[in-house]
């Protein structure tokens, strides 16, 4: 019986590729590296914000890199992002049906927190766990580990949904059901080949399986 809802956020419950490719796009043009595009954006992320920069900026500008994208991703991202469509519908039935719900992303804490409370997602969760460093950035278990130990929720009654392969595999490697669903970073062919528990194609989907 499913007790706990774990989501990832971006490509998941919020959209928020635009914002990162206008902070990303801003940074590079300062430092005088070519333009990215939204695909390579798209394809880039989910592993945390230093190594999203380290793909685009040389080894010696990555600090300086980061810490101009991080003040300019500050105001971007509360501009440029949006829900997943039927996002907060899904999040009040589920809250409606007594589920306990959290948060675990890979995206610093500090965005996390005004990013979900700008959109109205914050009060959905009991629970919202970043990573702080690289010991704890998925596919490593322990986001979600700390989650259903804090929660007192055993693993075979919590299920995890991204839209990562990556996200696939923290819950693999946490122990923990994992559900896939499409339109974030990772293709299809790719989210099968990680087989999660079940893809979806909409959020919503999730609602007929739990």
């Amino acid at each position: 019986m499913t007790k706990l809802i774990i989501f990832d956020i971006d490509g998941t419950i919020v959209d928020a590729y635009a914002a990162i490719e206008v902070s990303l796009n801003c940074t590079l043009k300062q430092l005088g590296y070519p333009r990215a595009g939204a695909l390579q954006v798209r394809r880039a992320v989910g592993f945390g914000d230093k190594n999203f920069i380290v793909r685009f900026v040389k080894r010696k500008d990555v600090e300086t890199a980061l810490a101009i994208y991080r003040k300019h991703h500050q105001s971007d991202l509360l501009k440029y992002s949006h829900t997943i469509p039927e996002a907060k519908k899904v999040l009040t039935r589920l809250k409606a049906r007594k589920y306990k719900l959290a948060v675990a992303s890979n995206r610093p804490g500090r965005f996390s927190g005004v990013l979900l409370k700008h959109l109205g997602l914050k009060k959905y969760f009991d629970m919202i766990v970043c990573a702080r460093n690289k010991e704890e950035i998925k596919p490593k278990p322990k986001l979600l580990l700390d989650i259903i130990g804090k929660l007192k929720i055993s693993k075979s009654e919590a299920i995890y949904i991204g839209d990562m392969t990556v996200d696939v595999k923290a819950g693999r490697n946490a122990g923990i059901r994992t559900i896939a669903v499409l339109g974030g970073s990772s293709y299809k062919y790719e989210l099968k080949k990680a087989k999660p528990f079940r893809i979806i194609s909409k959020l919503r989907d999730l609602l007929k399986i739990v």
